[in-house]
């Protein structure tokens, strides 16, 4: 109930600030101005992430085809600013998502998780959690899962609150927004350990 009436208002009161992105993301990037991508939530099932896009559109014949050439440094910013996640809280208020919980990854990861890892889907995913304000995307995925499944045994509202205000402090010092080395994050490949355990 919480997490539908905080989405609700802060839908309302972003409602000027989502408006002037979704122009600057037209402007700098085109169209589409929302970045919508299915994954997987509580239980596994299947739901449509919604964004602010931040990267151009493939264009192999002007070679944006990997995620470095495909960045601007508007979509820099808009990371850094974390303003790219606020239509994420239309999923938080039709219930796919949670404020706090293990970020939703991509569908495609779901055969490659150990029983353990697979664990994460026990909660509803969210916006923000306890692996993001520990490190975001400057953890390894094994340090990541371990973070989420911590969240899911541990959980509480008090835990929560915890991670919403740690989540502000490092979304105002703009801290590990990508990997080292990258403009986001690396992808999870077969193992965890493929990447640079």
């Amino acid at each position: 109930m919480l997490d539908v009436i905080f989405a609700a208002v802060l839908l309302v009161v972003t409602a000027p600030i989502q408006l002037v992105v979704a122009v600057l993301v037209g402007v700098n990037l085109g169209r589409p101005v929302l970045f919508r991508q299915e994954r997987p939530g509580r239980d596994s099932r299947v739901f449509t992430l919604l964004k602010f896009r931040s990267m151009r559109n493939i264009d192999g014949a002007r070679g944006w085809v990997t995620n470095e050439q495909r960045m601007t440094p508007f979509g820099r910013r808009l990371r850094a600013t974390s303003l790219d996640e606020l239509p994420s809280m239309w999923n938080v208020l039709r219930g796919d998502m949670s404020l706090v919980g293990p970020r939703p990854l991509l569908v495609e990861y779901l055969d490659r998780y150990t029983p353990e890892e697979a664990r994460r889907h026990e909660v509803r995913p969210g916006i923000t959690g306890l692996a993001q304000v520990n490190g975001r995307n400057a953890l390894s995925w094994k340090d990541k899962f371990r973070f989420d499944i911590h969240y899911v045994d541990n959980r509480s509202f008090a835990l929560d609150l915890r991670i919403l205000f740690l989540t502000v402090a490092k979304v105002l010092h703009h801290d590990d927004i990508a990997a080292p080395g990258e403009v986001a994050g690396v992808h999870f490949r077969e193992r965890p350990e493929q990447e640079g355990e």
